[in-house]
């Protein structure tokens, strides 16, 4: 893709709670291609973002991917539950509308200093982090620097098959709501990784111009895949299909593996011999302790590995050489996609998801017309697509995405789209 060399760049100042040396979230992959790659377009890019104190888990991984041109101004910020609480007991109102809401006062009076220093020609703030969009309302409102809402994913939703509003904390959920509402009011443009989180957000005010709203998907990292790909060699499995699921699984209708490890146990019934050809990884779920039991009471042992995160480019490598990639989506995030499933778009393997037949995960599958969808709670309907879907995949017919295709998600497209939706909103 040509870079575009302007004279002087523009600037941008981005509020990211998720950022190295944050480790455990695929969130850090949006801002971190963006900030990398804005500078083809045009934009240098500054971080706006939390001390490490406020991170679960930290790894120095990731830090050296962060441009030397990048400036990273950070906060004071703690966790609530981890630093607040008390015998396991915090106040409510020191985690609304998230647990990290002590960033708020930091991140305001840096980035007020920041906006003063570099004079930004826009601000831009990310969820899932709601305190972030408390940030870039507040450093907007008080500086008069345009600002984009990078909402990512619906921050409320309706569940219309059992009437429950998410998030189930109504507290928090009226929180969410708050910020959403100021967001609509200041914000110039609102920023969503697929067609239904926007429809959403369209649907609940119908009055915010069209063209405000702006859909940017989720991407995958080029040169971190090249660099992967010198190390695939170590990961390959002797078995003839390795089926990977890299990432969170959790109990629940959303991403449990239990319907699939339960069609598995009876395609094995029905077919012993694939005990010796299938190897079935899920790679670092954060929930081990909720399925292996599950694992050893049907039996699947030795043919299911439960194993901890690896680096973010071991994984890369990974995916590259499993003969099956598993996403695992129901149908509460029917309007969200997985980053991971981009990724998998350029491993260029072929796909299975266990998704919801409604969502924007199915439908995306569908419409690029790549791997295989099955429903994700369904264990009779998963053996029987199993079945089949195996023996496309040693006779090779599984549909993958061309390589023209897969550039369309590269991190750096994404970076376009966002640096023209910059220039636009820097105008207005």
């Amino acid at each position: 893709m040509p870079s575009i060399l302007p004279c002087k760049r523009k600037r941008a100042l981005l509020v990211a709670f998720h950022f190295p040396p944050y480790k455990g979230s695929s969130g850090i992959e949006r801002t971190l291609g963006f900030c990398r790659s804005l500078s083809r377009f045009g934009w240098q890019a500054s971080i706006l973002s939390a001390n490490s104190r406020a991170y679960a888990s930290v790894s120095d991984e990731r830090l050296r991917d962060v441009p030397q041109d990048v400036i990273v101004r950070r906060a004071f910020a703690l966790d609530t539950a981890r630093h607040l609480a008390i015998g396991g007991r915090y106040p409510r109102w020191a985690a609304l509308p998230d647990r990290w809401i002590t960033w708020f006062a930091g991140a305001l009076l840096k980035g007020m200093r920041a906006v003063i220093r570099d004079r930004p020609h826009v601000l831009w703030s990310t969820y899932p982090i709601a305190t972030a969009h408390l940030i870039g309302y507040w450093l907007s409102r008080l500086s008069g620097v345009p600002w984009i809402a990078d909402f990512r994913d619906p921050m409320v939703e309706h569940d219309f098959r059992t009437g429950i509003d998410y998030p189930l904390d109504k507290l928090v959920r009226r929180a969410f709501l708050t910020v959403e509402r100021l967001a609509m009011e200041r914000a110039t443009a609102f920023v969503f990784c697929t067609h239904g989180a926007a429809r959403i957000f369209r649907d609940r005010y119908p009055h915010v111009a069209s063209n405000r709203i702006c859909v940017i998907p989720n991407g995958f990292d080029e040169e971190a895949f090249s660099q992967a790909g010198l190390h695939r060699e170590s990961v390959v499995t002797a078995r003839r299909i390795h089926m990977l699921h890299s990432g969170i699984l959790y109990p629940g209708p959303d991403r449990d593996p239990t319907a699939f490890l339960e069609a598995l146990r009876t395609l094995l019934d029905a077919q012993p011999e694939l005990r010796h050809v299938l190897r079935v990884t899920l790679r670092a779920t954060g929930h081990d302790d909720a399925f292996r039991p599950i694992v050893t009471g049907l039996g699947l042992s030795s043919i299911v590995a439960l194993e901890p995160a690896i680096p973010y480019r071991q994984a890369l490598a990974e995916m590259l050489s499993a003969q099956v990639l598993l996403v695992f989506q129901g149908y509460t995030s029917n309007p969200a996609v997985p980053a991971k499933l981009y990724e998998y778009f350029r491993a260029g393997r072929p796909i299975l998801a266990l998704a919801d037949a409604d969502g924007d995960t199915a439908a995306l599958m569908r419409n690029e017309g790549v791997g295989c969808v099955l429903p994700i709670d369904d264990s009779n309907a998963i053996a029987l697509g199993l079945r089949t879907f195996l023996i496309d995949v040693e006779a090779g017919t599984v549909p993958i995405m061309s390589r023209e295709r897969v550039a369309t998600f590269e991190r750096g497209v994404q970076a376009g789209e966002l640096a023209a939706l910059f220039s636009r909103v820097a105008k207005s």
